[in-house]
């Protein structure tokens, strides 16, 4: 639907603009325009808030720390358990759940904190 009126827009832009001069053509291309403008700064800054109103965005502190990053990083390094060739990232997911001084990861999650460190299983 957004590229339909994408291409709405720029075929009034272009047959506006071969009959008048840029000046006319700004202002047809204008009232051409579909779809709305984003909406200024002020408004996003309130939607955030009233998000964090609800509980669903939070101000708190980041959950991953440098120490749990070396532990999960250190746990990848050692052998994967007996019947695994290698480990992989359902795999860290199931054995950071039974560490109790871990916070239980998702394997996304896990993903990008061995991605940042370029730490790659094998």
């Amino acid at each position: 639907e957004s590229v339909v009126a994408f291409a709405r827009v720029l075929r009034a832009r272009d047959s506006s603009s071969s009959s008048s001069s840029s000046s006319s053509s700004s202002s047809s291309f204008d009232r051409d325009r579909v779809g709305r403008e984003p909406p200024p700064a002020e408004d996003r800054r309130r939607g955030v808030g009233r998000l964090r109103a609800r509980g669903v965005c939070s101000e708190s502190s980041p959950q991953i720390t440098g120490e749990i990053e070396a532990r999960l990083i250190a746990l990848a390094c050692t052998q994967p358990p007996a019947g695994h060739a290698r480990w992989s990232l359902r795999l860290l997911e199931k054995h950071v759940a039974l560490i109790d001084d871990i916070p239980d990861l998702d394997h996304s999650t896990i993903g990008r904190i061995l991605k940042k460190r370029n730490f790659v299983l094998t």
